[in-house]
C-alpha cells in the first residue's frame, strides 16, 4: 500500500461524463442521471483500502445529510480486479450493502473514468456545482488511520456548506491521501 496524494484536477473543470454499472442495482447510469440539484460529490473508493475503510461510516453520514440538501453522492471503483480480486463488482455490492451506502457504487472496468477525472488514490474526492464545474477536490479532513485525529469531514463539509450558501470556496485545498488506484 503506497500512500498517494490526489492529482488535484484544476478547479473549474467540467465533470467528465460516464456510463457505468451500479454494482448494487445492476443498472447503468450516466452522470446526468446522478447529479444533484445543487451539487454532486464524486468519490473514487474501493473495498480494501484502509483509508477508505477508515472513513466509510463518515461517507455514509455525510451523504445522508447532504443528499437531503440537494447534493448527490456517487462512488466509483476503478481498481484492477484481476490483481485485486477483493475489489470485484460482486464484492463491491456486498460492501455497499454492509456499509449502507445511500449512493450508487459504480464499477469503472476500463479505468477510463478514473483517467478522465485524473483520479490517483482512494479516497479521491471531487465536488461539482449545479453546472458540474469542479469547485473542490481534496481531503475529507486531516484524519488518517493511526494519526488519532477525529474524523469529521470538515474540509468537504466546509466546501459543501459554502456551495449551498453561494459563498466562495478557498482555492487553497489539501489533496486527499490514500492507497493508489490499482492500474492494469
Amino acid at each position: 500500500m503506497a500512500l498517494t496524494p490526489s492529482n488535484m484536477l484544476p478547479l473549474g473543470t467540467k465533470a467528465p461524463d460516464f456510463n457505468l454499472i451500479d454494482t448494487v442495482s445492476d443498472k447503468r447510469f450516466f452522470l446526468k442521471d446522478l447529479r444533484g440539484k445543487h451539487g454532486t460529490v464524486i468519490l473514487f473508493i474501493c473495498n480494501h483500502c484502509p483509508y477508505v475503510i477508515y472513513v466509510n461510516s463518515l461517507l455514509v453520514s455525510l451523504a445522508l445529510e447532504y443528499q437531503e440538501k440537494g447534493i448527490s453522492f456517487v462512488a466509483i471503483s476503478s481498481n484492477d480486479v484481476e490483481n485485486y480480486p477483493q475489489d470485484a463488482p460482486h464484492l463491491m455490492k456486498k460492501v455497499a450493502e454492509k456499509e449502507g451506502y445511500p449512493f450508487p457504487y459504480l464499477y469503472d472496468e476500463t479505468q477510463e473514468v478514473a483517467k478522465d477525472y485524473d483520479a490517483a488514490c482512494t479516497p479521491d474526492i471531487y465536488l461539482f456545482d449545479d453546472a458540474l464545474k469542479l469547485i473542490y477536490r481534496g481531503q475529507l479532513d486531516d484524519a488518517r488511520p493511526g494519526n488519532e485525529k477525529a474524523i469529521t469531514g470538515a474540509d468537504l463539509r466546509f466546501a459543501m456548506d459554502h456551495l449551498l450558501h453561494n459563498q466562495e470556496i478557498s482555492m487553497i485545498q489539501k489533496p486527499s491521501m490514500g492507497c493508489n488506484i490499482k492500474w492494469k
